[in-house]
């Protein structure tokens, strides 16, 4: 697994969101970006982490952030995450991997003594020129747009 570091140009990406649209990540030219990996929609760290986005979503705008959610997760399943905790950002429904893989955020995990393939919750801040500014790999769910600001 080769995970984009800081001063890495992301490479362009689309996959579709809850919705059946697609993003990609031209649409973001021009703007900074927080793409936000997460293993599985509608999971505790994953509902806290995205809550705790949207509770701070407009001191995010405010940066002049966007925000995209990412996981392997069906656009129906991403519908509705996103529906039932009122999510205003989009959550794409990366089913094939395209875009984990591109960021290279998947890969060996361990839970409780089992090690299996699954995606690393990590988030990458990313510049108005589409280059990686910042990694954060140790993401505190409860805190994670604290995290993004500091």
């Amino acid at each position: 697994m080769k995970t984009l570091k800081q001063g890495d140009p992301v490479p362009n990406f689309s996959a579709k969101d809850e919705q059946g649209q697609l993003v990609s990540l031209e649409d973001f030219k021009g703007k900074k970006l927080i793409v936000f990996f997460y293993p599985k929609a509608n999971t505790p760290g994953c509902t806290t982490e995205a809550c705790n986005l949207r509770d701070h979503y407009k001191v995010l705008q405010e940066q002049g952030y966007e925000l995209l959610g990412v996981s392997a997760d069906t656009s129906k399943q991403q519908l509705k995450f996103k529906d039932k905790y009122e999510f205003p950002f989009r959550l794409l429904a990366d089913e094939d991997k395209a875009v984990i893989n591109a960021f290279g955020v998947w890969g060996p995990k361990k839970f409780m003594g089992r090690t299996y393939d699954g995606i690393h919750r990590t988030t990458f801040v990313i510049d108005e020129q589409g280059v990686v500014e910042r990694v954060i790999d140790k993401v505190k769910t409860k805190d994670h747009a604290a995290q993004i600001l500091e």
